[in-house]
């Protein structure tokens, strides 16, 4: 039985979503208007609930739990394998630095595309994200998570370096979520 939210949790839930990565209970604060100890409090009740975790000390997560209260999709094993595969030449992604402009770089995997987010030139990042380029082509391997992700990041209006690093680190926290999920369970009798 899911717990009803009221719209403060709900909020909280989607800013951790939205973060991607664990966050202090002051950037929450700070992102929705709530004092600190506020948000400390509904942090703590999510975290009851099953629907935040705290995977290192003072910083917060949204979990498995919380992503389906909030309407997105469970990821399984076999999905995140998926999102994950390296797919043919030809439907790797192609750098443009702008129309009819090719840089030379392409992708052929989340991972790939995650590595050279930080090498190529920033206007090839401020081009592709304008035009939606990434979320179609994240849409194809699977992500629909984080194409969304990646509309929230274009809304955001960065440039330059800042929005290099802001889709470097979005992407590479996905990848390693969903190389958590996709690692064989290693533990045996005998561990």
């Amino acid at each position: 039985m899911t717990a009803r939210l009221n719209p403060t949790k709900k909020s909280i839930l989607e800013a951790l979503w939205r973060n991607g990565k664990p966050v202090k209970p002051l950037e929450i604060a700070r992102q929705l208007g709530l004092s600190r100890p506020q948000a400390m409090m509904h942090l703590l009740g999510l975290k009851n609930l099953g629907y935040v975790s705290s995977p290192e000390r003072n910083h917060y997560v949204i979990t498995e739990q919380g992503r389906e209260v909030i309407g997105l999709s469970k990821i399984t094993q076999d999905t995140a394998s998926q999102i994950l595969r390296p797919i043919p030449r030809e439907g790797a992604f192609y750098f443009y630095n702008g129309v009819g402009q090719y840089s030379g770089v392409s992708a052929d995997s989340l991972q790939d595309f995650c590595d050279k987010i930080q090498k190529v030139n920033v206007k090839a990042i401020e081009f592709h994200l304008l035009r939606n380029d990434f979320e179609h082509w994240l849409q194809y391997l699977g992500d629909t998570e984080l194409a969304k992700k990646m509309a929230l990041i274009r809304d955001q209006g960065l440039t330059g370096e800042e929005l290099q690093k802001k889709v470097y680190e979005t992407t590479k926290y996905r990848c390693e979520e969903l190389t958590k999920l996709t690692a064989p369970l290693t533990r045996s009798k005998y561990s």
